[in-house]
């Protein structure tokens, strides 16, 4: 069996997709490893999941840097002391620059609430209501410069039901994305998926559309 792949998390809430990697690496479903998670929020919940199953964590809260580079560059000094192969942005609700992307380019994809490329940014629920969207879902792609809008590797699609609110559509997807966010980490881990010239790459063929979540768990195209 290849090396565990080390992966670092960033969150700033709950932390519910980093208990359904916590769980899946603790379980064997996929070859990689939790070294470190990092908060830029103190009393984020997620931290005490991360505690409660033996992983390091660092609080690192913006507010006490002068400006969003200074944050950036003692982000990156405190991802890289890791050394993790892997960067999983997990509802970290913070934009990054390029003193993170730089060293970590290509290794560092996030989690999104949308069928990107619609809805970059916040409010997706309530967006893709407000347009009448009958189909919404989450993506993950490759963080670049440029807001929610890196090479997108995986979806998963939840229908839009008669009488949806923003929370019970949200409340629909969440599970969705933890099973997303699981067979996208074993892409990686696998050392099935790599960016390359802005383009993903699946077992050295370049994706023509994002990988599709299917009911069994498997990621197609």
């Amino acid at each position: 069996m290849s090396r565990a792949l080390r992966t670092t998390v960033l969150i700033s809430g709950s932390g519910s997709n980093l208990q359904a990697l916590i769980d899946a690496c603790g379980a064997g479903k996929i070859p990689a490893q939790i070294i470190h998670v990092i908060s830029n929020v103190a009393a984020a919940p997620g931290l005490q999941r991360a505690r409660q199953a033996g992983i390091g964590t660092s609080v690192l809260e913006h507010g006490g840097f002068a400006d969003r580079a200074d944050f950036d560059r003692a982000l990156a000094l405190l991802i890289a002391a890791g050394e993790p192969q892997l960067v999983v942005l997990a509802g970290f609700m913070r934009i990054i620059g390029p003193a993170v992307l730089e060293p970590f380019r290509g290794r560092i994809i996030n989690l999104h609430p949308s069928l990107l490329p619609l809805y970059p940014g916040t409010g997706t629920y309530q967006r893709a209501l407000d347009a009448g969207d009958r189909q919404h879902g989450a993506s993950i792609h490759f963080v670049t410069g440029e807001l929610d809008g890196g090479p997108v590797i995986s979806q998963v699609v939840v229908p839009v039901l008669a009488g949806d609110d923003a929370a019970s559509l949200a409340a629909r997807l969440g599970p969705q994305e933890h099973r997303l966010v699981v067979a996208t980490v074993e892409l990686f881990a696998t050392r099935r998926v790599e960016s390359r010239d802005g383009d993903v790459l699946v077992d050295g063929e370049r994706l023509a559309r994002p990988l599709r979540l299917q009911a069994d768990d498997r990621l197609v195209a």
